[in-house]
């Protein structure tokens, strides 16, 4: 309950307009005031919370994805699905799944996935009579998979706040993300075939591509599709950390936009460095408020709260994580990802360990439920993307969206039925958690 009282509190201050960051730290100090009498030991814990090494991969992963953004790398990515998916009920809904599973192999963000891909599908989409709302919601649900498929920002931040391997939560987020891009295309195509039959269009569907033009749209998207090996093939074979792995992309995204394409000037390299350096930032500034937040219900003792309300209802495995899915899909509602992430973990890593939960798995089941965040109304942060590449109102695209949200919900009840699904990959090629 105190825990309930405190979360309200603070989603009060959010909602007077007070910055994500500055409302967690703000509240926290008071409450960390009135705790303790003191709060001098603040500017230790803040940058105790930051000096961690595992971070600096998010602004490389960010830059990384810039590069290729700016480098016009990315483009061929849809050009080579949309000819060899085409022939395909729906291809151009399976052709967008598809590039956007392989853009989440290399941005690490869900936003930037919709965008990036988005501008690209929807006004071809568009153009070829594809069903707009089916346009919108495959793009919106496409790109959730950008924190999924690795590398990922989230499960960086998630690993960093409950000490789980980054290795193994990439790993465990291929398989899960594999599902949903399978669902998500699979969808894409009953509800086309339906389409066709009932409007009698099948005829205008286009023809399968030849050998010749698969062969020149592979050749055109050969260095887009080189660089997840590259990112994930070192952490993979265990030959670099996350961190260097990082670096490695962003080094090589940054050689194929200028050597390769020759699109990619001072000015963008400048510009994608800028945008890196200002969402860093604001990210670290969120790190640290939801780092004091947490901290002071650690001292308030509500994790031992929270382990005890579990053994008093005698709550298994399936029971709490379920009703922690529950929870975060609310919190989602009203909450941005990243936030979520902090507050929650430290709460119920002492849960975890109690019903001996795997953390590896927990954390792509989060993972998941905050893709959900991104495509649930009032605030789903996709939905506002293509909302604004469709320029159509708002609600147009949530009801876009209301299909894919039903469909993330399955393949979630999928992983928890079946964890293998998301484990099998880390412990099979043995890395810590």
């Amino acid at each position: 309950m105190t825990f309930l009282v405190l979360l309200a509190v603070l989603i009060g201050f959010l909602y007077l307009g007070m910055p994500m960051f500055a409302g967690m730290m703000l509240f926290a100090a008071a409450v960390m005031w009135a705790v303790e009498g003191e709060i001098g030991t603040l500017g230790e814990f803040v940058f105790a919370n930051i000096n961690v090494h595992l971070l600096v991969a998010i602004p490389l992963f960010m830059l990384m994805a810039h590069f290729m953004v700016r480098g016009r790398v990315v483009d061929d990515l849809y050009g080579a699905a949309h000819t060899a998916l085409r022939h395909l009920p729906g291809g151009l809904g399976v052709a967008t799944v598809s590039a956007c599973a392989i853009f989440a192999a290399v941005s690490g963000s869900s936003v930037a996935t919709a965008l990036t891909i988005g501008a690209v599908a929807i006004p071809q989409m568009l153009r070829l009579g594809y069903d707009p709302r089916g346009a919108y919601g495959v793009v919106a649900a496409g790109g959730t998979l950008g924190i999924l498929i690795p590398p990922s920002s989230p499960m960086i931040l998630y690993g960093v706040a409950s000490d789980t391997s980054i290795g193994a939560l990439f790993m465990a987020g291929v398989f899960p993300g594999l599902l949903l891009a399978a669902i998500f295309a699979a969808w894409c195509m009953w509800t086309e075939w339906r389409r066709e039959r009932r409007m009698g269009t099948r005829a205008l569907r286009p023809k399968r591509a030849s050998l010749a033009e698969l062969g020149a749209a592979l050749r055109r998207s050969v260095w887009a599709l080189s660089l997840p090996p590259v990112v994930l093939g070192g952490i993979y074979f265990g030959i670099v950390t996350t961190t260097e792995a990082a670096g490695i992309g962003a080094l090589w995204a940054a050689i194929v936009a200028i050597a390769v394409y020759r699109q990619f000037g001072w000015r963008d390299w400048w510009q994608g460095a800028q945008d890196t350096a200002r969402t860093t930032a604001m990210l670290f500034m969120v790190i640290v408020g939801a780092a004091l937040f947490g901290h002071m219900l650690t001292k308030l003792r509500i994790p031992d709260q929270l382990v005890q309300l579990v053994i008093d209802y005698n709550l298994g495995k399936t029971e709490f994580i379920v009703a922690m899915m529950i929870v975060i899909f609310i919190l989602g509602l009203i909450l941005e990802s990243i936030s979520i992430i902090l507050i929650t973990t430290p709460v119920i890593l002492p849960v975890l360990a109690h019903l001996g939960i795997d953390k590896v798995w927990y954390g792509v089941l989060l993972t998941i439920n905050l893709e959900l965040a991104l495509i649930s109304p009032p605030v789903g942060m996709n939905l506002i993307v293509i909302k604004t590449i469709a320029k159509v109102p708002l609600y147009e695209v949530d009801r876009a969206a209301v299909p894919y949200i039903v469909l993330m919900f399955v393949g979630m009840a999928i992983v928890i039925a079946v964890p293998g699904i998301a484990l099998w990959l880390p412990q099979s090629m043995a890395l810590g958690r």
